[in-house]
């Protein structure tokens, strides 16, 4: 799995690079997950989830606070959680998650995207079945065999632990996100170095050159669309 948590690394990499538009996105999301339960995140697991993962993308403080004070204010808005899956060059594999207010132009802008930068769209299913949801938590400052003591000690499962570049990654089923959270942050670890529920590719496919290019350009356009929240896709983009 160490390839996958590069790919993340790269995606973290790209969306830090432009930060307004990692914060707008985490605004919609934190507003929508507030709004459909509660605005407090200890009795709304969903919205713990999301910002333990804006912490991780340090997310200022005011602007989760805008989007929770949102919600509590009850605004009409309403969002659609959407899914699109489909194929770029040479038979790369991608999913794009979406929170929208109106389906028609999100669906009508994905295409587009796909369809400008040698992709095309599929139908449901076509491509998730090759990917895995997966709790993927990462800290720095410990060892693997030090990691793995720590979720024995808190009776945890993990699918994997790895160590890469002074990071020990956690692999988990996503419903052990919290379990695994929970016992580093008894162990007195407070901080992630990536906190994700992530679709992670059971393979990966390496592309030529012209290939790669291409894909980065359709990951780009589908990333830079308002209503994209998270792309994920198969392709090893190497260190």
């Amino acid at each position: 799995m160490g390839r996958k948590w590069n790919n993340i690394k790269e995606k973290k990499a790209s969306k830090d690079a432009n930060t307004s538009r990692v914060y707008s996105k985490f605004a919609l999301e934190i507003y929508v997950v507030a709004k459909q339960g509660e605005p407090d995140p200890e009795a709304n697991q969903a919205l713990k989830f999301v910002l333990e993962r804006a912490k991780t993308y340090n997310v200022p403080r005011n602007i989760i606070d805008r989007a929770i004070e949102k919600a509590k204010g009850g605004a009409e808005e309403n969002y659609a959680e959407l899914r699109y899956e489909g194929f770029g060059p040479s038979g790369s594999m991608i999913i794009v998650d979406a929170l929208t207010n109106n389906v028609n132009r999100t669906a009508s802008n994905v295409r587009a995207a796909f369809g400008k930068n040698g992709g095309n769209m599929g139908v449901s299913g076509s491509v998730s079945y090759m990917f895995d949801s997966t709790a993927v938590i990462g800290i720095e400052g410990k060892s693997e065999e030090e990691v793995l003591e720590i979720l024995m000690e808190a009776d945890v499962d993990a699918r994997d632990i790895l160590e890469e570049d002074d990071t020990v990654i956690v692999y988990a089923e996503p419903d052990q996100f919290h379990a695994v959270q929970e016992a580093f942050k008894s162990a007195g670890i407070n901080e992630f170095a990536v906190a994700e529920l992530s679709m992670l590719p059971q393979n990966e496919v390496t592309l030529d050159a012209d290939a790669q290019a291409q894909f980065e350009k359709l990951i780009d356009a589908l990333e830079d669309l308002e209503d994209v929240q998270r792309v994920y896709h198969n392709v090893d983009l190497g260190e």
